[in-house]
């Protein structure tokens, strides 16, 4: 039998560049019904008792070998958007996604900023605040606000069309979006990071396509980087970690990411950029996490083709630290359980310090 002995600073010293004792398991998100078949029995639900969940938490990453729990903090910013059913399961079952407005938001013109008279008193931290109680020594809490990063909420409050829109006809009306979402979101962020066993941010904020940017980088640089240096900053300060999430194609804007004090970028996708280029341009400056693939060899592979893809990661990417393993997006709901599993005892099998394949 292979211990899978969690411990947070195995992931804080591959997130710092540096060799742990064998290559640690990271994912922005583990669906719940892939948690509850790993469990053996149905996650609890966090609104109907948020302790039993953050337990239900606790167990899986203790027992799946993850060195943290990720915690969310809910936003009282609404999210418009429309919900649809599919067969999203791994088995064809059906679940409902909920879908961003492609359109038009809350947010139409310069009388409807007062929508966005919302408060830090306002957020939830309820979560975040059992799991600083019961996590045990062994884990730590990574964080972030739910539902979105600062550029997410920011087009998703107006509709994307209606954002880019008005990022040519009310330039003004688009930088007081950001201001007021990146001002709250940063407050939000200085309060979580107050709680006990917080040690650091995993925010998710996607900023490309698989072919390139959302917008021009100088949106990003005059509007939402400034944002996220001083998250940088405030990690620096109190000795935690960041960890960014963006799906795509970010090569014009990867160093602007490096400069805000990220020590990890995920997911790395695979159709979007070689995660070998981006180690050889970012080597012992930046951790590397994901890029095993979810379009086909997580969900439509073997557990023998997984293996092999996360030995093969492992074999290029894990000497000398920096890398973690993980999907190349996030454990979704249609990822078989036993290819789920086979990521997992490859990097318990292969992923020990020295790598020796």
């Amino acid at each position: 039998m292979i211990e899978v002995n969690p411990d947070f600073e195995r992931l804080r010293t591959a997130l710092l560049c540096r060799e742990p004792d064998r290559v640690p398991l990271a994912e922005l998100k583990v669906e719940e019904e892939i948690k509850s078949k790993f469990l053996g029995r149905p996650m609890r639900d966090p609104k109907e008792d948020p302790e039993g969940y953050i337990r239900d938490e606790i167990e899986f990453a203790l027992k799946a070998g993850y060195d943290y729990i990720r915690v969310g903090v809910i936003s009282p910013i609404p999210m418009p958007g429309k919900t649809v059913e599919g067969e999203y399961g791994a088995d064809g079952s059906v679940r409902a996604r909920r879908w961003a407005e492609q359109k038009v938001g809350f947010i139409r013109d310069e009388d409807d900023l007062e929508k966005l008279d919302f408060t830090i008193d306002q957020f939830d931290f309820t979560l975040l605040e059992i799991a600083s109680r019961l996590v045990p020594p062994e884990l730590k809490i990574l964080t972030a606000v739910k539902g979105g990063g600062i550029f997410e909420r920011t087009w998703m409050s107006m509709g994307f069309e209606n954002f880019c829109i008005n990022l040519i006809e009310r330039p003004r009306l688009v930088e007081e979006v950001f201001r007021r979402i990146g001002e709250l979101y940063l407050q939000a962020y200085e309060k979580a990071a107050e709680y006990p066993n917080v040690a650091g941010f995993w925010i998710g904020d996607d900023l490309a396509y698989s072919e390139g940017l959302m917008v021009s980088p100088e949106v990003y640089r005059r509007h939402l980087f400034p944002f996220y240096e001083a998250v940088g900053d405030l990690c620096r300060r109190r000795d935690m970690v960041f960890i960014f999430h963006t799906d795509g194609r970010v090569w014009e804007i990867l160093e602007d990411l490096i400069g805000l004090g990220i020590h990890a970028l995920h997911p790395i996708e695979p159709k979007a950029m070689d995660i070998a280029e981006v180690r050889e341009r970012t080597r012992g400056r930046l951790c590397l996490i994901g890029n095993i693939d979810l379009s086909y060899t997580l969900t439509r592979g073997t557990p023998r083709e997984v293996e092999e893809e996360v030995k093969e990661r492992i074999r290029t990417l894990a000497p000398g630290g920096g890398y973690c393993v993980g999907s190349s997006n996030s454990i979704t709901e249609y990822v078989p359980l036993e290819n789920f599993n086979a990521m997992r005892w490859a990097v318990f099998k292969y992923g020990k310090y020295p790598i020796e394949i």
